[in-house]
């Protein structure tokens, strides 16, 4: 009797022990699953704050962006959306806005042209930039005043500013154009700046022009004043009634330096879109200049020039010894330039 108490002693203190080592056990296992909860949720909450704090910067950084403009898959080389540095384009930042640039020759009637342009409501043509030496120096300064052109940050009396929807200039071929055609070229194509090229067909009157204006540039015929340009007719007559004396020995080699110096721009830059244009064609025809608006895709305007013609009338009249320039110019490919060729 006394050996089966002792027995049920020992399985009473056994199970005790049991008992209270599973509750150790319990408490041990609790503990740790209280300790990696802890480290669970403190994890989570710092990526959730980390998101939040990410998601508020993406929203300060992110710009809406403008919608997509309704064109051609061709054309979007050509659109551009501009960020000036010196002013908001506000309302306007998602218009679109295209390059160009007028490739010509003194002389050519391109001054008179780029009144046209810039008489629309959108365009801006900032004139003869590359005039200044300095500006084509080389084709890091061409770069540079090109962005500045491009990126509508260059002031000027026909900037249009925020609203522009087509910019550009006024470019000779002797102003650094031909030097650095590749270059130039390069700079077109990655930019995406359409041309328009205008010549004047009769290079005659052309030379006539250019002599002309030569004069002036040192006699100031107009009260003291030199003007390439001018805006009534009393000033055109005063100016017109200078007749140049051309050398007729040199002549035939003059006019076809300059016909090559057009045939090789034209060639230099065939791969860039453009369009071509001669002097005589927009004088006779004014809806040249709705092909030009289409060409730069601007709205269709009623476009309109203050500039006065200088020299009118027949060739015979406007120079010193026509006889001699008649007689060295007839039969050969340039005899065309002595006959009429416009009448405006």
């Amino acid at each position: 009797m006394a050996d089966d108490i002792s027995s049920f002693a020992k399985d009473v203190l056994l199970v005790k022990s049991w008992k209270s080592s599973t509750f150790v056990w319990r408490l041990v296992v609790l503990t740790l699953a209280m300790v990696c909860g802890v480290y669970i949720c403190s994890i989570c909450l710092r990526q959730i704050g980390s998101g939040s704090k990410i998601g508020f910067l993406d929203i300060k950084v992110v710009q809406k962006p403008c919608p997509e403009p309704n064109i051609e898959p061709w054309e979007i080389p050509y659109v551009h959306y501009p960020k000036p540095k010196t002013y908001s384009r506000e309302e306007c930042a998602c218009h679109p806005v295209r390059y160009f640039a007028i490739l010509s020759m003194q002389r050519s009637g391109s001054g008179w042209f780029e009144t046209f342009l810039n008489s629309h409501d959108n365009i801006s043509s900032n004139g003869e930039i590359f005039s200044v030496k300095v500006r084509r120096s080389n084709m890091s300064t061409i770069a540079e005043t090109l962005d500045t052109i491009y990126n509508l940050d260059w002031l000027s009396s026909a900037s249009k500013n925020e609203c522009t929807t087509a910019v550009g200039l006024k470019w000779m071929l002797n102003q650094g154009l031909m030097q650095h055609h590749e270059e130039i070229g390069e700079y077109f194509r990655i930019h995406g700046v359409s041309l328009i090229f205008l010549f004047r067909r009769n290079l005659l009157r052309r030379m006539v022009s250019v002599l002309a204006n030569e004069y002036d540039r040192n006699a100031k015929l107009l009260n003291g004043t030199h003007k390439s340009h001018v805006h009534s007719p009393k000033e055109a007559e005063i100016l017109a009634k200078y007749k140049p004396i051309i050398n007729s020995t040199l002549l035939m080699a003059q006019l076809k330096q300059v016909n090559e110096t057009t045939t090789k721009a034209l060639e230099y830059f065939k791969n860039t879109r453009h369009i071509i244009l001669y002097y005589e064609d927009v004088v006779k025809n004014r809806t040249k200049l709705r092909d030009v608006q289409d060409f730069l895709k601007v709205p269709q305007m009623d476009l309109k020039s203050r500039q006065v013609k200088i020299h009118k009338g027949s060739l015979s009249s406007q120079v010193g010894n026509w006889e001699d320039i008649r007689k060295a110019l007839t039969g050969t490919p340039f005899q065309s330039f002595i006959r009429e060729d416009y009448r405006r």
